[in-house]
């Protein structure tokens, strides 16, 4: 196999490395608009929380002081920061679906096999097949690990500043768990959707585990939603339906599914030829 070596940028791609820095400088500067709710935050914890806390209101002050039109136009924002990762992410899953079948042969190999040595070497063959392949298996996670502490910080904003916590939004009170599930269920359909897109856009050869995410997940959405604010479950609904369109746009399941069968009928036709050519050199023989 060739040895590939490509820089981030140009595996992201420029556009979207811009669209990452529109999106940060937006942020900041949602930050420092004057609004009268914002509260004072202290130590370092503190300051990242005021700094969310400070940008979704100054979001939502030129959105009307819709504190739920502000949440969502900051989470379509953090979306767009982290584009580049999410970009990144998918081409190393690409990638990674490409050497499944590679990494098949060799798990098959040492199958049975629990000895040190045959786990060292069938770490050693996986690694190489990997960085053959300029695969890194834990960019899948670069995303979710990123989107966690912005969690922590939308639930401290929200719980530790009035105007979020007592905030409404339509039938919504932020600072509480939405009465009538709404937001929980559509939280888990956007889920379900942009999971098995992406599962779906992977091809046949993936683990276990991964086709079973898109049925997962949803649920720990669900249950997870249902104990939470409503201003989490608003950023959970907004956050997921933007990973729908990315998901449709960056990996388009249909597109591979077609593209798949396509391989697979050239994949019979190849071998049809070659049982036909076989039957011919075996006639000229006789």
């Amino acid at each position: 196999m060739e040895k590939k070596k490509t820089s981030f940028i140009k595996k992201v791609g420029w556009p979207s490395i811009i669209v990452a820095i529109a999106a940060l400088i937006a942020i900041v500067a949602f930050a420092f608009v004057p609004n009268n709710a914002s509260t004072v935050y202290k130590g370092f914890l503190g300051s990242i929380t005021g700094f969310f806390a400070n940008s979704i209101l100054g979001v939502s002050k030129l959105c009307g002081n819709s504190y739920g039109f502000g949440i969502v136009i900051f989470t379509l924002l953090i979306r767009f920061l982290i584009l580049p990762l999410m970009v990144y992410s998918i081409s190393s899953s690409k990638n990674m679906a490409k050497v499944a079948p590679l990494v098949k042969k060799v798990q098959a190999k040492y199958k049975g096999k629990r000895d040190r040595d045959s786990m060292t070497k069938l770490q050693e063959e996986t690694s190489s097949i990997y960085k053959e392949a300029g695969v890194n298996p834990y960019a899948s996670l670069l995303p979710v690990l990123i989107q966690l502490p912005v969690l922590w910080a939308l639930f401290q904003s929200v719980s530790s500043t009035p105007a979020l916590k007592t905030g409404s939004f339509f039938w919504l009170q932020l600072g509480s768990p939405d009465p009538y599930f709404v937001l929980p269920i559509l939280a888990a359909l956007f889920t379900f959707i942009s999971s098995w897109m992406s599962t779906a856009s992977m091809g046949k050869d993936q683990p276990g585990f991964a086709k079973a995410m898109p049925y997962i997940f949803p649920f720990i959405i669900l249950f997870s939603a249902l104990a939470v604010s409503s201003a989490l479950s608003l950023y959970w609904v907004a956050t997921n339906a933007f990973q729908v369109v990315q998901t449709f746009f960056l990996q388009n399941p249909f597109k591979a599914r077609a593209e798949e069968k396509e391989k697979e009928l050239a994949e019979v036709e190849r071998k049809k030829a070659i049982k036909k050519t076989l039957r011919k050199a075996h006639k000229r023989r006789k």
